[in-house]
C-alpha cells in the first residue's frame, strides 16, 4: 500500500486515505438554496474519499453569485446540510464546508431579492454568467464595500463557520481563488481601495487574513483550511506580482496552526504554486489540478504534498479512491450535465461494483 491510500491526520481532521474530493459547483441546490435529497445522495456516493470538500457555499446572501448554489445562512439550509454530513459520516467519510463569497462575480438575477453585489472596489469583472431567467448575461458592476462594512462581512464568515459546525461539518475551507472576494482583495487589478484594506501589499492581505482568523476563532485553527491558486486569471482576476502577494499572505497564515493549504498548480504560468506554498506556508498541503494516479502516488510518497485532490474524476467515478487503489479504469463524465438541474450526470454514475 502506498501512502496515497493510507490514513492522514490534518489538524483535527482524520482522513481514511489521502484522496481528496475537490470542491465543485454543481448547481443543484433547492428552492431555498438548500441541498436536496439528490445532493445528499451525491455526497454519500463519494464518501470513500479521505476528505470531501463541499461545493462553494455562500456565507451571506450578498455572497451568492451563481444560480442554484447553496448557502449556510438559514435554518433550512443548516438542517439540509446536516443530512449531507450525516450521510458522509455514516459511510465513514469526512467532509468540510468550503465558504465562497463571490464578490463581484455575480448577477442580480441569481441572488435573493434585496441582496447586493459588493467588492473591494467598484470595478466590474469582464465576462458573462449564466442565469436561469435570461441565459448568459454580463456580470454587473459591484458596489465598493464601505470601510465600516468590513467587520460585518468578516462576521458573516465567522457565523457561517458556526453554522457549518452546527450542520455537522468536520471543518471549513476558505475559498481564496477563482476571482472571488478574498482573491479580489488580494489582487491589484480588483482592489483599488485607498484605506487600510487597499494599496500596499500589507493592506491588500489584511481582509483575507482577518477572514481566516475569524473562521479559526470559532473552534480552533486545526479545523480550518484554505484554497489558493496564485496567478489564476479566472473571472478577470489580475495581480501585478502574484508571487509576492501570496508569499505575504501565506506568511501571515504560517503560524496559525491551520489544518492545511489547498493549492492548485497552474500549468499556464511560470509560477510554481506548490513550491511557493511549501516555502511560505510550511504546513500540510493538499495539491490539485489534473493529477493522474502515478503522479499522485509520487507526489505524496516524496513528501511534496500530504494529499491530492481530484475534481472532475470524482464526477464520473463516485468510488474514485477505491478505483485508484486498485488501479481500475476510470469512467468518463458527461460535460454537458455539469451544471444542469436533475439527476442526469449527477447521481447516476455507477460504482465499480455495479
Amino acid at each position: 500500500m502506498t501512502k496515497l491510500f493510507s490514513p492522514l491526520q490534518l489538524g483535527r481532521l482524520e482522513l481514511q486515505n489521502r484522496v481528496v474530493m475537490a470542491p465543485m459547483t454543481r448547481s443543484r441546490a433547492g428552492q431555498d438554496d438548500e441541498p436536496t435529497e439528490m445532493v445528499v445522495e451525491y455526497y454519500r456516493q463519494r464518501a470513500g474519499a479521505g476528505l470531501v470538500v463541499s461545493e462553494g457555499i455562500y456565507p451571506s446572501f450578498d455572497g451568492k453569485g451563481y444560480c442554484r448554489t447553496p448557502g449556510l445562512v438559514t435554518t433550512t439550509q443548516v438542517k439540509a446540510w446536516r443530512k449531507v454530513t450525516d450521510a458522509v459520516h455514516n459511510e465513514g467519510g469526512r467532509i468540510v464546508a468550503q465558504l465562497m463569497h463571490c464578490g463581484r462575480v455575480a448577477h442580480p438575477d441569481n441572488k435573493p431579492r434585496g441582496a447586493e453585489t459588493v467588492a473591494p472596489s467598484a470595478i466590474p469583472a469582464k465576462g458573462e454568467m449564466y442565469t436561469d431567467t435570461k441565459g448568459m448575461q454580463p456580470m454587473t458592476a459591484p458596489r465598493a464595500i464601505l470601510r465600516e462594512e468590513i467587520p460585518k462581512i468578516v462576521g458573516e464568515f465567522r457565523r457561517a463557520t458556526e453554522l457549518a459546525y452546527d450542520a455537522g461539518f468536520d471543518g471549513v475551507e476558505a475559498h481564496g481563488t477563482s476571482g472571488y472576494l478574498l482573491a479580489q482583495f488580494l489582487s491589484t487589478g480588483s482592489n483599488r481601495r485607498e484605506d487600510e484594506y487597499g494599496g500596499s501589499l500589507a493592506n491588500r492581505v489584511r481582509f483575507p487574513v482577518e477572514v481566516v482568523r475569524a473562521m479559526a476563532d470559532v473552534d480552533g485553527a486545526a479545523r480550518v483550511g484554505f484554497r489558493i491558486c496564485p496567478g489564476n486569471p479566472f473571472n478577470d482576476l489580475s495581480d501585478e506580482n502574484p508571487e509576492e502577494t501570496f508569499r505575504s499572505f501565506l506568511g501571515e497564515l504560517r503560524d496559525l496552526g491551520l489544518a492545511y493549504c489547498h493549492v492548485i498548480r497552474l500549468h499556464a504560468v511560470a509560477l510554481d504554486n506548490i513550491a511557493l506554498a511549501r516555502a511560505s506556508f510550511g504546513g500540510p498541503l493538499i495539491v490539485n489540478d489534473g493529477y493522474k494516479r502515478d503522479e499522485a502516488i509520487e507526489v505524496v510518497e516524496s513528501g511534496t504534498a500530504a494529499a491530492v485532490s481530484f475534481g472532475r474524476s470524482f464526477i464520473g467515478n463516485p468510488d474514485l479512491a477505491r478505483r485508484l487503489a486498485l488501479g481500475a479504469p476510470l469512467s468518463r463524465f458527461d460535460p454537458g450535465a455539469l451544471y444542469t438541474p436533475g439527476p442526469k450526470g449527477f447521481v447516476d454514475y455507477p460504482s465499480l461494483d455495479a
